[in-house]
């Protein structure tokens, strides 16, 4: 029978089943991975490279919760003569804490984090890197300078401010969990002679001239004979005096610049770079200055006619009603440079609260009778500002006033 060349023949193709068809050699296998090398009978099959890029982000850690709104921001400071602290505090739901400190090439950081809640790490950022980007390291990924979980040990390369971002993760911020938590923070070994690894010339290179910033009008601060809150006091300079830099460095966790006064003869001395800003050395700018004025080397000195290492003026609220007026305060320094004392405050109207520190943290009140299961909280600001509130009584209350300068 003839066909039309132009019609198709359709064959339903046959079965085989068991053996393969006569006269054919089997097909080769395709190449086997290692994995199912090992054996024959495995039931592993091939994965897809979209299902493996899907896999891997299920096994992914979770995210960080880090929205701005919810990342406050503190200062970390040693004691004299000390090389770390240990901070007590409390994140819940997507609250995270950014913990400022100085340090140099060549010293060794180590970090331990201990929390009531599993789901609490931190991350910690190196000079020049911020929350929200690449980090030096993960508490949660143990590698190269995290020998454990929640601990962080390595020698610094870079000289310059590092932050330890605590937080919790994102499935335990969402359900509003709560972390106590301590962290214990150290930087080991002496500063070389030579500072290295300045990031940014940030240390060595700033602006020529810099400026006394106080927390409150009128103030002053220390001018004294090494970095370190604990040295002798040399000289003191108010707010607006303007100095001469010659060169900062990172001790007992925050930046101190070498300043000259500008009187002839000038006096060398060395200052906290947190009441420091930049300034212009130009017309205008004044030679001889007599706001410095030498004072007897002591630790630290008292008012005139009172107990007090300070006194002056903080803001303050009595209740949640009442407008925010000004207070005034005095304060205690129990040894100066270790951060421990108390600040009495005068309320306007008549009687007066006293709030006690320790290590320039402030941990409890003075509590009377009808005082009874009032709570104390602490917040503290990026600029070094502790607000502290106890029941309906707000308090701000700057560092400079427990350190001293």
């Amino acid at each position: 029978m003839n066909r039309p060349r132009s019609s198709l023949v359709f064959v339903r193709p046959r079965l085989w089943r068991g053996r393969r068809p006569p006269g054919r050699c089997p097909a080769p296998e395709p190449a086997r991975p290692p994995s199912d090398l090992a054996g024959r009978n495995s039931n592993m099959r091939p994965i897809s490279f979209p299902a493996l890029l899907l896999s891997v982000a299920l096994l992914a850690p979770a995210p960080v919760a880090l929205a701005q709104d919810d990342m406050r921001s503190q200062a970390v400071r040693f004691a004299a003569g000390t090389s770390g602290t240990t901070i007590t505090d409390t994140i819940v739901g997507r609250e995270s804490v950014a913990y400022m400190l100085g340090a140099e090439a060549g010293q060794r950081m180590v970090i331990s984090l201990n929390a009531s809640n599993l789901a609490t790490y931190f991350t910690v950022f190196g000079p020049g890197q911020a929350p929200g980007g690449e980090g030096l390291a993960n508490s949660e990924m143990i590698g190269p300078m995290v020998p454990d979980l929640n601990r962080f040990d390595s020698v610094l390369s870079t000289s310059g401010e590092y932050t330890v971002l605590v937080y919790m993760y994102r499935s335990a911020a969402r359900r509003g969990e709560r972390s106590d938590f301590t962290l214990d923070i150290s930087i080991v070994g002496e500063r070389s002679e030579i500072l290295h690894g300045d990031f940014a010339d940030g240390l060595q290179g700033g602006p020529d001239f810099l400026a006394v910033r106080t927390a409150t009008a009128g103030g002053h601060i220390n001018l004294r004979d090494a970095p370190s809150t604990g040295a002798t006091v040399l000289t003191v300079a108010k707010d607006g005096t303007v100095l001469r830099n010659l060169g900062c460095r990172m001790n007992e966790g925050r930046r101190w610049c070498q300043v000259a006064t500008l009187a002839d003869p000038g006096i060398e001395a060395w200052a906290a770079g947190d009441f420091l800003i930049e300034a212009s050395g130009g017309d205008g700018v004044a030679t001889q200055l007599p706001d410095m004025v030498p004072v007897p080397e002591v630790e630290d000195v008292l008012v005139p006619g009172t107990a007090f290492n300070a006194t002056g003026m903080i803001s303050c609220v009595r209740s949640a009603d009442a407008p925010m007026q000004e207070c005034n305060f005095g304060v205690i320094r129990e040894s100066p440079g270790s951060g421990n004392g108390s600040v009495t405050i005068d309320w306007p109207d008549g009687g007066s609260r006293v709030i006690y520190f320790e290590a320039g943290n402030p941990v409890s009140f003075d509590q009377s009778q009808a005082d009874q299961g009032l709570s104390m909280t602490v917040t503290r600001t990026e600029n070094d500002m502790n607000i502290v509130m106890i029941g309906s009584e707000r308090f701000e209350i700057p560092d400079a006033v427990i350190w001293g300068g």
